[in-house]
């Protein structure tokens, strides 16, 4: 599976990615991958190439460049519960400096460049992201109608900003879309409201809850990870992606 990593130019300089696309020669489907917090390290990597393997060209973009390239900060190889208070007292302020304005900033530049890229096709792309990754993808497919066809978020905060952001936010959104919930996350009813507001929205969705997972599940450096919620994410993933952009 060819792999490169890339520098991407934006309003804000230049943001470090990884991608990965099969090796046919032929030109794929694109694919912006957000990962979660802990950014551009093994598991991404990992799981970027498990999509690129069925068929996309997938580009995974260090969302915060500004503080210098991935990895930002040194993980341990299992980011358990003993490390993670003192993880995220050196990522909050990162990810609270990421401000919606820059998403949208770094939006443009990234789906710019990854429907210019030699290896990918013409027609719309699919977002999908991982905790505030899912967050980040919910904003760039609203923003970008024209080019989004799929977004998909996992165990990401989309209504982070409430009620009425909630319906600011998918007041632009025409993609399907595909959340996959962790138990821990979203009660059912606060499932509910968020699913009130998709109906309110018009948009084709599943939204669920997966039993019995915690946030984070998708990561298998995590102590989070359930291997079969995260085959549960492959096997809603890809027909997604299929319908919308193979037509499969």
């Amino acid at each position: 599976m060819p792999t490169q990593t890339l520098l991407i130019p934006t309003e804000d300089g230049r943001a470090d990615a990884f991608a990965a696309h099969p090796d046919d020669g032929e030109r794929h489907p694109g694919v912006l991958m957000y990962p979660d917090g802990f950014g551009i390290r093994p598991v991404p990597r990992e799981m970027a190439c498990e999509l690129a393997g069925h068929g996309y060209y997938v580009l995974v973009p260090n969302v915060f460049y500004r503080h210098g390239p991935a990895p930002l900060i040194e993980l341990p190889e299992h980011i358990g519960e003993e490390v993670r208070p003192a993880v995220f007292a050196r990522l909050m302020p990162m990810i609270e400096a990421h401000s919606t304005e820059r998403v949208l900033r770094d939006a443009e530049a990234y789906l710019q460049f990854l429907t210019t890229r030699p290896e990918v096709g013409a027609g719309p792309v699919a977002v999908t992201g991982y905790c505030i990754g899912g967050l980040l993808a919910m904003r760039t497919a609203a923003a970008h109608p024209d080019r989004v066809a799929a977004v998909a978020g996992f165990h990401g905060p989309v209504a982070a900003d409430g009620p009425e952001g909630l319906h600011r936010l998918l007041s632009g959104l025409t993609a399907e879309v595909h959340l996959g919930h962790a138990e821990s996350d979203l009660t059912p009813e606060a499932l509910g409201e968020l699913n009130r507001a998709l109906d309110a929205a018009g948009v084709t969705y599943i939204s669920e809850i997966y039993p019995g997972t915690v946030h984070g599940f998708t990561m298998s450096d995590t102590d989070a990870f359930d291997p079969s919620a995260l085959q549960r994410h492959w096997d809603d993933l890809l027909p997604l992606l299929g319908r919308t952009l193979t037509g499969g």
